[in-house]
């Protein structure tokens, strides 16, 4: 009975140690299994599943907010259509805000000023993508405007008498409303910087509209603005050229780029240029000054990026 017991006792044991050898073999399998099914699992495989993150875009303030916002509603609808994720874009208050969200992984992608722009490329490889043309070529100026009854005819008539100018910048980190009109007024001796200038007063308005407005109601004697900004403000009759008139034009000027962060793949970069070449919505295209979008590149903001070089803005 004992033999028997004990026949049992091992027929037992053994039958158990059977089965658990096979859950341990089966056990690892499945794990592997798992495990490459996360691997094969493709970002675009997880933004379609909800997944991925928004894909962001911030834009500098060129004009006033409450103007671009229909604009960028549509446009943001355009890039979600191209993207496989969601786009998120935001106008920010100022250009240096754009900047630094792009410097610190805030945003994917940004609309930036020339020199916004080299500075984006020096501090976080920022690449340029597109930008925008304007009667049908991928350039703009820097103009000085003054009243249209002021006996000054020339930036040369104008600074005859510097101490009676009260003169208006933009931003601060704007190419045509800063930089470009600085230079200019550094060589003809009258500007330094802005604690240390020949005129009345000089002042930052912050923004290309509000320097034209400015101009043209008497609150300062001239300004610096963006020249595509400044025929729109005319065309739209928020500027009356009757009252207002060019004395100064800068050379040409690489337009307003698109640019994007270093980690941005050539399938994102390729699918944005696809879609913003194709845009023909003229109230897009209206926001920015625009009749169409091109394809940029760091190259075309060297002359900016020398520029910036040589005000210490950034360094070689």
């Amino acid at each position: 009975m004992k033999k028997w017991l004990i026949f049992v006792a091992l027929l037992v044991l053994a039958f158990v140690l059977v089965a658990c050898g096979e859950e341990e073999a089966v056990e690892p399998a499945e794990e592997e299994v798992v495990e490459e099914a996360v691997e094969e699992e493709t970002p675009e495989e997880a933004v379609a599943e909800g997944t991925g993150e928004a894909f962001t875009i911030g834009v500098i303030p060129a004009q006033t907010v409450g103007e671009l916002q229909s604009a960028i509603d549509k446009l943001q609808a355009v890039l979600d259509e191209a993207l496989p994720q969601d786009v998120a874009v935001e106008v920010y208050p100022d250009y240096n805000g754009v900047v630094e969200a792009m410097n610190f992984d805030q945003i994917d992608m940004a609309y930036l000023g020339p020199l916004t722009y080299v500075i984006a490329q020096e501090q976080s490889n920022a690449e340029a993508i597109v930008t925008q043309l304007v009667d049908g070529e991928p350039f703009y100026h820097s103009y000085i405007i003054t009243q249209a009854d002021n006996e000054a005819e020339t930036l040369d008539d104008l600074l005859a008498n510097p101490g009676e100018v009260d003169f208006a910048f933009g931003d601060p980190n704007s190419t045509s409303g800063s930089l470009i009109p600085s230079i200019e007024l550094q060589k003809r001796g009258v500007y330094t910087d802005e604690d240390d200038y020949e005129f009345n007063s000089a002042q930052f308005t912050g923004s290309h509209d509000a320097t034209a407005l400015a101009v043209q109601n008497g609150q300062v004697t001239a300004g610096a603005i963006d020249s595509a900004i400044y025929n729109q403000l005319v065309e739209e009759g928020t500027i009356n050229p009757d009252e207002v008139k060019v004395i100064w034009e800068s050379d040409q000027l690489f337009q307003y780029p698109w640019a994007v962060t270093e980690e941005t793949s050539n399938e994102t970069i390729a699918a944005i240029r696809e879609a913003f070449l194709a845009i023909e919505d003229q109230e897009i295209l209206d926001a920015f000054g625009a009749d169409g979008f091109t394809e940029a590149s760091p190259e075309d903001y060297e002359s900016i990026r020398q520029a910036a070089i040589q005000q210490g803005i950034i360094e070689e």
